[in-house]
C-alpha cells in the first residue's frame, strides 16, 4: 500500500528496528530514543524471530510507552525483510533506521530534521534523503575518538565511491520518497543497495556533518570481516549496479581508500 493510500501523521518520525537476539543491547536502545529531544515519535521494533529475552524486554515497555511497538516477524527473514516490515507499519513523515546496537546522541532527531528542512526550504524542496556524521564505539558503547565525517550532498556517482551513509544516521521523507524505493533487497549490504536506488532515483542526499550517531563495532559483526566486505561491494557493483569490470574496479579503488581511512 503507498503512502497515498494510508494515513501519514505530519511531523512524526518513525524508527525501525531490526532486532534478532539483541536483548543485550535493546533495553539501552529503547533509552537512548526515549531521551530525543525531539518527542513526536514512534518505535518500531521488529522481532525477526529472537531465541533470547529480546521480545520480553520489548514487550515490558510497550505497556510503559504507547509510542513503543513490537512487531513480530513469523519466520526469521534477516535484517532487510524486517526493516521492510518496520516500513509497512510505520505512520510517520519521516524514516529513521536504528540497528539494535547503536547508540544515537539525545539530540539526533531534532537536528536532523531541523537539517533536512532548512534543505528544503533554502535549497531543495524535493530533498528527502539527509544523513549525518558518526563515531566508531566499542562493545561497551564508549566512543572511541574516530569520527566519520560526511559531505554536504553526495550524487548516486559519489556514492558509487564512498559509502559514508551509515544506516542508523539516516532520515527520510516518505512525502517525497516512496516506500517502494526505500524498500531493501534481501541482499547483502542491502542498506548501501538502498541509498544507490534512491539517489538514482530521486537525486542528491544532504550531509549533516555533525557526530550524532556511535557506531558499536564488534569483532563478531560481519563488517569486521574485511574479505567478505570486498566481496559484498564488489557484487554490488556487477550484480545489483552492473557495472563493468573496468567500472567496478575504479569505484572499488576509491571505495577501499575512504574505507580503510575511515577505520585508522
Amino acid at each position: 500500500m503507498s503512502v497515498k493510500d494510508r494515513k501519514i501523521e505530519n511531523g512524526l518520525v518513525s524508527i525501525v528496528v531490526p532486532v534478532y537476539n539483541a536483548g543485550q543491547f535493546i533495553g539501552e536502545t529503547i533509552r537512548h530514543v526515549q531521551s530525543q529531544t525531539y518527542r513526536k515519535w514512534e518505535l518500531l521494533l521488529v522481532d525477526d524471530c529472537s531465541t533470547d529475552n529480546s521480545r520480553e524486554l520489548i514487550s515490558e515497555q510497550t505497556g510503559k510507552d504507547g509510542r513503543i511497538r513490537l512487531v513480530t516477524q513469523k519466520e526469521n527473514g534477516g535484517a532487510a525483510r524486517a526493516r521492510n516490515r518496520g516500513i509497512e507499519e510505520a505512520c510517520g513523515q519521516y524514516i529513521c533506521f536504528l540497528d539494535a546496537d547503536d547508540i544515537w546522541m539525545p539530540d539526533k532527531l531534532e537536528a536532523e530534521l531541523a537539517y533536512l528542512n532548512h534543505i528544503q526550504q533554502k535549497e531543495n524542496p524535493k530533498a528527502g534523503f539527509v544523513f549525518t556524521g558518526y563515531e566508531f564505539a566499542d562493545e561497551t558503547g564508549a566512543g572511541l575518538g574516530k569520527i566519520v565525517h560526511v559531505p554536504e550532498r553526495i550524487s548516486y556517482r559519489q556514492a558509487l565511491k564512498n559509502t559514508t551513509i551509515f544506516t542508523s544516521t539516516v532520515m527520510i521523507d516518505r512525502l517525497i520518497i516512496p516506500d517502494a524505493d526505500i524498500r531493501m533487497p534481501c541482499i547483502a549490504s542491502e542498506d548501501t543497495a538502498t541509498w544507490w536506488q534512491i539517489l538514482k532515483r530521486h537525486g542528491a542526499a544532504y550531509g549533516l556533518d555533525k557526530n550524532l550517531v556511535k557506531y558499536r563495532r564488534s569483532a563478531n559483526t560481519l563488517s569486521s570481516n574485511k574479505l567478505t566486505a570486498i566481496k559484498r561491494i564488489w557484487n554490488l557493483y556487477r550484480r545489483q549496479e552492473k557495472l563493468s569490470a573496468a567500472g567496478s574496479v575504479y569505484c572499488m579503488f576509491f571505495w577501499a581508500f575512504r574505507a580503510l581511512f575511515r577505520r585508522l
